[in-house]
């Protein structure tokens, strides 16, 4: 193999591998830890090959390698993402206005996911449907009849990743199955150590924090609530979600 090339390293963009080399049609793997995930793009010879990504992972040494069937390495190289900011989100309500700050680096397919949902402009006129006081709040999935829009694709669970369920943090809801997470999100309102995932395929990813409006989210913590639609712990008054725009 003679050589790699890549055609932008720019966060969150498709990004083309271009892999130069002999005898590609007998077999290769590439490993790229940044690409939410990897597809070889149609034309291929045993002398080219172009692959397709999405660059969702950041930091200044992110390490790939290209491997022949059997295993021995036939290049490697290093990808620079480096980000000047960690990306926010400015989540407006009807209580109130709450900034939050995600970390790719600790949680990028999550992250990249809230980013995806946020704009298409989903979270609009959507509820905090759960919750619950001195524990959490939790939306981003219901209307305010307590219905389910149609969402995208779950993703797999990111724990452990370093970040843990601590007061005015954001994280990933999901069902018993463990990759199960769309678009439902929760706020912790205290320190939730008991929902951190200690081992890989247990508990719930923290992807980020609030910066701003941490009293907005304890607003939110205490209104009243009912039990509605087979659900406890609904707000008697819907909570909504006005906007939802990534604004660094």
């Amino acid at each position: 193999m003679t050589k790699v090339t890549t055609d932008q390293v720019v966060y969150r963009k498709i990004t083309n591998f271009t892999i130069t080399g002999q005898n590609l049609d007998k077999g290769y793997n590439a490993t790229i830890p940044a690409c939410l995930t990897i597809t070889e793009l149609a034309g291929g010879t045993a002398t080219q090959r172009v692959l397709s990504c999405k660059l969702v992972g950041v930091g200044a040494s992110s390490n790939y390698t290209i491997t022949a069937a059997n295993g021995t390495t036939l290049y490697s190289g290093i990808l620079d993402l480096t980000l000047k900011a960690q990306p926010q989100v400015t989540m407006t309500t009807s209580m109130g206005t709450i900034v939050l700050e995600l970390n790719p680096a600790r949680a990028p397919i999550s992250v990249d996911n809230f980013l995806n949902y946020v704009e298409s402009g989903f979270y609009v006129n959507k509820i905090f449907h759960r919750v619950i006081k001195s524990a959490i709040v939790q939306g981003g999935g219901f209307t305010a009849d307590l219905q389910q829009p149609t969402t995208l694709s779950p993703i797999k669970l990111e724990t452990p990743n370093g970040l843990s369920n601590l007061r005015g943090t954001i994280a990933m809801a999901r069902t018993s199955d463990i990759n199960s997470a769309t678009a439902q999100f929760y706020l912790n309102a205290a320190d939730n150590p008991g929902f951190d995932g200690l081992t890989a395929g247990t508990g719930y990813a923290v992807f980020g924090k609030i910066v701003t409006g941490l009293d907005i989210m304890d607003k939110i913590n205490v209104v009243p609530t009912t039990t509605a639609a087979g659900m406890t712990d609904v707000p008697v008054t819907p909570v909504f979600i006005n906007s939802m725009v990534q604004t660094q």
